[in-house]
Order: structure tokens, then C-alpha cells, then sequence
């Protein structure tokens, strides 16, 4: 059978962009994995079925079309088969845990001092912006070799591409309801390939140990290199989910950390207890909400909902992550529940590459910001307001704390 529920025609990409946990808590109960007119596609809401869907031999990964619109063909999230296995072997490398814990705290300490320094001794701060968007973006920006690249462009560039991937909305007929909404999603692509281009002129010649020259030469023959329109896409889809991860995932914590003023204040005085937090709140608001997803390759049956071949299920990772058969109260930030498997980054052969890198950028952001301003505090005159369906996180983050 194919569940369809009438009430599902009238969700609106406004209202997922706003908040979606009320429309994929009704999902969980009501329609677990069903069809899902404004995106398209099929949504899978729990755990349970996304994981099924990302590990079943007949599911295969696809883009999302309004991600294919934005970052183009092969990006690593949506190919398969050899385009994938090589794409991954040039991405991967840099990401190990043996070659992360290698360079981390000299990369990431460095960069979360110099953005303290700013405001340590102002009294105040809107975090989002001045602190977790920034280390997170500089961290990925130098790794990658994009030094020259100001973190407010770096910033400004995933923005522009979030904006893009997630104008999914679309009409009965598979139009996109807004084509309007790629604007800027070019324009940015546009500009990083201006400014990325000279550079891999420069790496083709010369090879460094920035991650972009090592996509470029390795595990090629001598004397060649990949093509640049072949890493491009690649380039974007971490120009966006991995700039942003980090950076959301740290700022949902302290979002969430603040609602628990007593695990506030054991996680200040027990920095062991940061990577724990980190987690929880990856949980509570899952940066990478519902981002990705699996084609059918074959008719297949899932959870008593037939699927024709060639049927496109989007994995709502953070409504997963609110599954009330796997969490108990799950829309509450506690640090104190058993710390049991996420799907924050995914599952499968496509789960992100970058789980050990942003999980340390994290943390150290986290360890270097409770060092330097222990008592802080949520500026509590406005409330703290979260927007994204593909990718999820606090907008701003006022906190203030006595000099």
C-alpha cells in the first residue's frame, strides 16, 4: 500500500523552513514514510526507516533536485558506484582520525582565540555570528587552502548555497515553485569559482598540503590531475554542509545548554563532559536535518508502503533524531539521557565524511569559549529563533556575561 493523507497536501516549504517538528511529529504517528507533494518526493521520518533506507542494497543515493540545481554533477553526496569510491578517496584522507588528531588543536585553538579576543571583554556577544559561524567556516576554510578567503565571505558563501539547496518547493507538475530562489546560490558559485580557479592553477603547477591540491593529485597518475569541473561540486556541497556544521552544531548546544542551567554549569566546570553536550545537541536541533536522499533501483516495499522503482524518499535525519521509540522526551535538550546512537550525520556508505573533524572543531570551539567566559549567560530579552529544513540552526545567539 502507499500511504496518502490529505493533510499532507497542504504542508508548505514556509512552515518546515520555520519549524518542522510539528509537521514530522505528525508524520511519525500518522505516515511514517509517505509522498510529500511540496518537496516532491517521499519523506522518511524515523529512525527506523532511514536507517532501512540508507543501508538497503536497493536504494542507491540521489541529490535532491533542488541540490542538483545548486551544486551540478558528481557531487560526492549523490553518485555511486566508482564516481563515489574515488570522490570519497579524495576527500577522505584528510579526514582520518589518526590524521585529524595529527594537526586539530594547532589548527582550530589558534583561530578560536583570535575570534574571543574580539569580544571577551565586551560584556556581550551575538554568538552565531561572532564566534560559532566563524570558527567553524576559518577552521574548514584553512584546511581546505582558502586562507585568502575572508571568513565573512566564507560565511556569506554557505549562506547563499543553504538558501539555494533548500528551495526544494515545487508545483503538481515538478516545477520549482521559486526559480527565483538559485539566484543566489549562482552568484556565489560564480564568485568561488573566480576566486578558487587562480588557486588551482597554482596547485596544478604546485602541489601543497591544503585538502583542494591533494583532491587535485591524488591517487592519479603522474603528471595528471583531476579535472576541476569534476571537484567542483564536491567543493560546494562542503562549501556549505561542511562550513556550516560545525558551527550550527555548536550554537544549538550552547542553545540547548542554556535551557539546562545546571548542566550549564556541570559542563563549565567538567570540560570532559563537552564532547557529550556536543552530541546531545546534535541530537536536539541536527545541523544536516533533511538534506539527503536514496532512489529506489527495483519495486521495493518499506514499512507496508510499496515504492515503484525510481521512487526519490528524502531521510529526515533531525525528525529521526525526535523519534519518541528511540528518545524519551526528545524535543528537551538533556544531557543526562543515555547516550545512544544519532543520526545526525547519517548512515551507510553516504554518512558524512567529516563526523571526527567537526565533532574536534566543536569541542575545542566549546573548550577555548567556557575557558575565556565561564559565566555566560543567554541574553534572555529576545527569544532565540531557528530557521532551515535541509540544514537547521540557531538565526542569532544573544549572550551576555560580567567582565
Amino acid at each position: 500500500m502507499t500511504a496518502t493523507v490529505s493533510w499532507l497536501d497542504d504542508i508548505t516549504m514556509t512552515e518546515l523552513e520555520r519549524n518542522p517538528y510539528p509537521v514530522y511529529e505528525r508524520l511519525r504517528s500518522e505516515a511514517p514514510l509517505a509522498y510529500v507533494p511540496v518537496l516532491g518526493s517521499y519523506v522518511a521520518s524515523t529512525a527506523e526507516i532511514c536507517r532501512e533506507i540508507a543501508t538497503r542494497g536497493d536504494f542507491e543515493a540521489i541529490i535532491t533536485k533542488a541540490g542538483g540545481r545548486t551544486f551540478g554533477h558528481p557531487a560526492v553526496i549523490g553518485v555511486n558506484g566508482e564516481i563515489h569510491k574515488d570522490l570519497r578517496s579524495m576527500v577522505d584522507p584528510a579526514l582520518q582520525p589518526q590524521e585529524v588528531d595529527r594537526w586539530i588543536d594547532d589548527l582550530v585553538r589558534p583561530i578560536a582565540r583570535r575570534y574571543l579576543e574580539t569580544f571577551e571583554d565586551e560584556g556581550s556577544a551575538e554568538l552565531v555570528a561572532q564566534y560559532c559561524e566563524p570558527v567553524s567556516v576559518r577552521a574548514l576554510g584553512d584546511l581546505l587552502g582558502l586562507q585568502s578567503v575572508s571568513s565573512d565571505k566564507l560565511r556569506e558563501w554557505f549562506h547563499k548555497l543553504s538558501r539555494s539547496f533548500t528551495n526544494a518547493g515545487v508545483d503538481e507538475n515538478g516545477e520549482f515553485t521559486n526559480p527565483d530562489g538559485f539566484r543566489e546560490g549562482d552568484e556565489a558559485k560564480a564568485e568561488i569559482r573566480a576566486i578558487v580557479d587562480p588557486l588551482i592553477d597554482n596547485w596544478i603547477e604546485n602541489p601543497d598540503d591544503s585538502a583542494i591540491s591533494h583532491w587535485l593529485h591524488d591517487g592519479m597518475p603522474e603528471g595528471q590531475t583531476r579535472e576541476r569541473d569534476y571537484i567542483y561540486p564536491t567543493l560546494f556541497v562542503y562549501l556549505l554542509g561542511a562550513m556550516q556544521e560545525p558551527g550550527h552544531a555548536m550554537a544549538s548546544t550552547l542553545v540547548g545548554l542554556f535551557t539546562r542551567p545546571d548542566q550549564m554549569e556541570q559542563v563549565v566546570d567538567e570540560p570532559g563532559l563537552i564532547p557529550r553536550a556536543i552530541s546531545e545537541g546534535m541530537r536536539w536541533t541536527s545541523p544536516i536535518w533533511s538534506a539527503t536522499a536514496r532512489i529506489s533501483t527495483a519495486d521495493v516495499e518499506v514499512a507496508g508502503v510499496s515504492l515503484p522503482e525510481g521512487s526519490v524518499v528524502l531521510m529526515s535525519y533531525g525528525s529521526a533524531n525526535h523519534d519518541h521509540s528511540v528518545y524519551e522526551a526528545p524535543s528537551e535538550y538533556d544531557l543526562s539521557r543515555p547516550p545512544l546512537p544519532h543520526l545526525a550525520f547519517g548512515a551507510g556508505n553516504h554518512a558524512c565524511a567529516g563526523i571526527y573533524f567537526a565533532n574536534h572543531v566543536c569541542r575545542i570551539g566549546l573548550e577555548e569559549l567556557f575557558d575565556s567566559i565561564p559565566n555566560l549567560e543567554r541574553d534572555t530579552a529576545g527569544d532565540v529563533e531557528f530557521w532551515g529544513w535541509g540544514f537547521r540552526g540557531p538565526t542569532s545567539l544573544h549572550t551576555t556575561w560580567e567582565v
